[in-house]
């Protein structure tokens, strides 16, 4: 049977037919639908993690149980994952195990674009690249026959365009291996010293082994057209070479790259005249051939940077350039980014942007747009979960400074879950007087709504342990703390006003109300009022003062001819922040119908 595919849900079809028995993941663009779909498969046990180092921690420890385990995330979950990458790869697998890296070039959602491929080289594991959706379920199959064979955790390293892309996959029946039985083994378990010194000679005779598979392995292939032009490319750069140059150029295709069948690539390039390298981003393939001493032509002319595409190759290698049709670039009007219409958070940044002599750390989430026009309210974001701790930084720099200068730090449920929660112990322990936000929409917001330890659901939608955030916050040792509507102005601004008072001790300020977009549960219901009945504007009251504008919200228009605001029915979901806002009372919620 044929099925339409994206990449995603062909690696969580292709765990389910390897007889994955474990998944665990952190939700992340372009990863999140693995493990969405993974969880689908209800013979397969797949849960949602805090984050991506424990999601691996949990499937190495499947994978030492002796079943089949996958962990997937996006490619900046592999930083806060790779400590125990760098530890299990040492040690060599049980049950097979493989990770899924899911890259980002041209950072579409993400605070950089790294090239996750040079994770397999540091670590010495196998990677595999697809490059279609069929190649996603395939290689996700052979990837646990080769850990298993090789004993090796093995990366699977997928972008964007390959998650995303839709494309025809065969399906087959799942084949559920018998577990490898677990035999306690404290010298290939354990990591220290004494034992880690034998596991890396043997790394490196696994290497040797592995080299030896990828030059048979039929997913490095030759594609001979007879032509003196040869192209050494892998996954998704595969797709647009063929696009641009059909079969014009005889292609080496590399399915297996790590480590790279240098003795095929060697022999290929002496078949040809001309070899180019064409990859995204890092030269990772063509590094490799340089120190080989095989001569090629890569990043001289494919970009370094932002993700490629046919049109790109075709400018650089041929120079040539498809015509476009022609369009007046003036009346195109930018779209920044902005908050939803009735996002909880918009009442927070509107209330803190008032604030003077404040530094407003921010964090990764959809609340990083509160520093967009024209809310600007964040001055900085440096990576997931560190508001807190990079504020904490910041007050003690600014108190050797004598820089009297508050500090907010800003995080999401979920992040704060994620990593949040240790720079809160940071604030804590040693006594750092700033301002920790936390803003909790009870979801993980910006991926799609996955659930997450707040908000007491599992990814099966079965009840969970729910935790409060408040308890925990007073358990780390904050003894200031205060839940908040964000929607009330007048109360953000007095839990404002409560936590710039503390000069000597930490405060914490939670805002509690979901995503506007959530499927509400039974919970929300009963505790929040959630009643979306949208607002409109008194035309005959309205000064076109545009005050209501300053709240960022996209509901919002006004008519620069009439000087008057409107609100977009479609879009108002009653949240009654520009209302409050507006200083001669001309917006209101609307009056059912008679």
């Amino acid at each position: 049977m044929r099925e339409l595919y994206t990449g995603d849900e062909a690696v969580a079809r292709g765990a389910y037919e390897a007889g994955v028995s474990f998944a665990s993941a952190y939700p992340g663009t372009p990863s999140t639908e693995i493990l969405e779909n993974i969880g689908q498969y209800h013979e397969i046990t797949s849960e949602w993690a805090p984050n991506e180092k424990v999601a691996l921690e949990a499937v190495i420890g499947a994978g030492i149980s002796g079943v089949r385990s996958l962990a997937a995330m996006k490619h900046v979950g592999v930083n806060v994952a790779s400590d125990p990458l760098m530890s299990y790869a040492y040690m060599g697998v049980n049950g097979g195990v493989v990770l899924v890296s899911a890259d980002d070039p041209s950072m579409y959602s993400s605070q950089n674009e790294q090239d996750n491929r040079n994770y397999a080289k540091f670590a010495k594991i196998a990677m595999f690249e697809p490059s279609s959706s069929q190649e996603c379920l395939d290689m996700v199959k052979e990837a646990y026959r080769v850990s298993e064979t090789y004993g090796t955790i093995v990366l699977l390293r997928m972008t964007t365009r390959v998650c995303h892309s839709k494309s025809l996959v065969t399906l087959s029946d799942r084949i559920v291996p018998k577990p490898v039985a677990y035999v306690k083994d404290l010298s290939r378990f354990d990591d220290v010293p004494a034992y880690a010194k034998v596991h890396r000679h043997e790394m490196i005779e696994r290497s040797r082994k592995l080299r030896q598979y990828s030059e048979a392995t039929p997913f490095n292939v030759i594609e001979d057209n007879g032509s003196t032009t040869g192209i050494v490319t892998s996954g998704i750069s595969y797709m647009y070479a063929k696009e641009v140059f059909g079969d014009s150029v005889n292609y080496l295709k590399l399915g297996f790259t790590c480590p790279l069948p240098i003795d095929k690539i060697r022999a290929f390039r002496d078949s040809v005249q001309k070899l180019y390298v064409i990859e995204e981003l890092d030269p990772y393939l063509e590094e490799q051939l340089c120190a080989a001493g095989i001569d090629c032509i890569g990043k001289a002319v494919i970009p370094e940077e932002g993700e490629l595409n046919p049109d790109i190759i075709r400018k650089a290698i041929l120079q040539e350039q498809n015509e476009t049709i022609p369009f007046p670039a003036e009346k195109i009007v930018p779209r920044p980014p902005t908050l939803c219409a009735g996002c909880p958070h918009r009442g927070f940044f509107y209330v803190l942007k008032q604030r003077k002599d404040t530094v407003m750390v921010g964090d990764i989430g959809c609340y990083a747009l509160g520093g967009t026009e024209p809310l600007n309210a964040k001055d900085m974001a440096i990576c997931m979960g560190s508001a807190f701790s990079v504020a904490h930084g910041l007050k003690k720099g600014f108190d050797v400074a004598g820089v009297r200068t508050k500090v907010v730090g800003i995080v999401g449920d979920s992040t704060f879950y994620h990593t949040g929660i240790n720079g809160l112990l940071e604030v804590a322990y040693n006594k750092s007087a700033v301002i920790c936000v936390i803003l909790d929409n009870r979801i993980t917001g910006m991926t799609g709504h996955q659930e997450n330890p707040g908000t007491g659901y599992t990814l099966s939608g079965e009840p969970a342990n729910h935790l409060d955030l408040e308890e925990v916050v007073k358990a780390l040792g904050i003894r200031q703390v205060r839940a908040v509507n964000p929607l009330h102005l007048d109360e953000m601004k007095a839990a404002l006003d409560w936590a710039y008072s503390f000069t000597d001790e930490p405060c914490v300020i939670i805002t509690k109300w979901p995503c506007v977009l959530k499927k509400y549960s039974p919970e929300d219901k009963h505790d929040f009022d959630l009643d979306k009945t949208p607002c409109v504007v008194d035309t005959a009251k309205c000064i076109g003062c545009r005050k209501c504008l300053t709240t960022g919200c996209p509901a919002l228009r006004f008519d620069p001819e009439a000087k008057k605001t409107a609100i977009s029915q479609e879009d108002c979901t009653g949240c009654q922040v520009c209302a409050q806002v507006c200083p001669v009372k001309a917006i209101s919620r609307k009056e059912a119908s008679k």
